[in-house]
Protein backbone atom coordinates (compact mmCIF):
# COMPACT_ATOMS: atom_id res chain seq x y z
CA UNK A 1 0.00 0.00 0.00
CA UNK A 2 2.50 1.99 0.97
CA UNK A 3 4.36 1.46 -2.26
CA UNK A 4 1.73 2.66 -4.29
CA UNK A 5 0.86 6.12 -2.39
CA UNK A 6 4.88 6.89 -2.88
CA UNK A 7 4.16 6.04 -6.32
CA UNK A 8 1.16 8.49 -6.64
CA UNK A 9 3.27 11.14 -4.96
CA UNK A 10 5.93 10.84 -7.80
CA UNK A 11 2.95 11.34 -10.30
CA UNK A 12 1.79 13.98 -8.79
CA UNK A 13 5.61 15.69 -8.36
CA UNK A 14 6.41 15.33 -12.21
CA UNK A 15 3.08 16.82 -13.26
CA UNK A 16 3.63 19.66 -11.04
CA UNK A 17 7.03 20.29 -11.79
CA UNK A 18 7.16 21.82 -14.97
CA UNK A 19 3.80 24.27 -14.03
CA UNK A 20 6.19 25.13 -11.32
CA UNK A 21 8.74 26.37 -13.75
CA UNK A 22 6.43 28.38 -15.77
CA UNK A 23 5.40 30.10 -12.29
CA UNK A 24 9.04 30.89 -11.55
CA UNK A 25 9.34 32.35 -14.71
CA UNK A 26 6.18 34.65 -14.77
CA UNK A 27 7.23 35.50 -11.01
CA UNK A 28 10.81 36.48 -12.56
CA UNK A 29 9.35 38.32 -14.88
CA UNK A 30 7.14 40.35 -12.67
CA UNK A 31 10.09 41.26 -10.21
CA UNK A 32 11.90 42.30 -13.42
CA UNK A 33 8.74 44.79 -14.53
CA UNK A 34 9.14 45.37 -10.88
CA UNK A 35 12.52 46.43 -10.90
CA UNK A 36 12.30 48.24 -14.09
CA UNK A 37 10.11 50.56 -12.63
CA UNK A 38 11.22 51.07 -9.07
CA UNK A 39 8.38 49.77 -7.58
CA UNK A 40 9.59 48.71 -4.17
CA UNK A 41 6.56 47.54 -2.76
CA UNK A 42 5.97 44.81 -5.90
CA UNK A 43 9.56 43.34 -5.41
CA UNK A 44 8.81 42.39 -2.27
CA UNK A 45 5.48 40.63 -3.13
CA UNK A 46 7.51 38.72 -6.14
CA UNK A 47 10.33 38.54 -4.05
CA UNK A 48 8.00 36.68 -1.46
CA UNK A 49 5.94 34.43 -3.73
CA UNK A 50 9.96 33.92 -5.81
CA UNK A 51 10.48 32.54 -2.00
CA UNK A 52 7.36 29.99 -1.47
CA UNK A 53 7.67 28.58 -5.32
CA UNK A 54 11.65 28.16 -4.49
CA UNK A 55 10.87 26.04 -1.45
CA UNK A 56 7.86 23.77 -3.57
CA UNK A 57 10.41 23.03 -6.13
CA UNK A 58 13.24 21.83 -3.45
CA UNK A 59 10.66 19.64 -1.96
CA UNK A 60 9.55 18.63 -4.83
CA UNK A 61 13.25 18.06 -6.19
CA UNK A 62 14.03 16.18 -2.61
Amino acid sequence: MRQVINALKRKDAELRIPVLRLELDYELATLYDAMQISDVSAMEVSKQKLEVLRQEMLRLEA
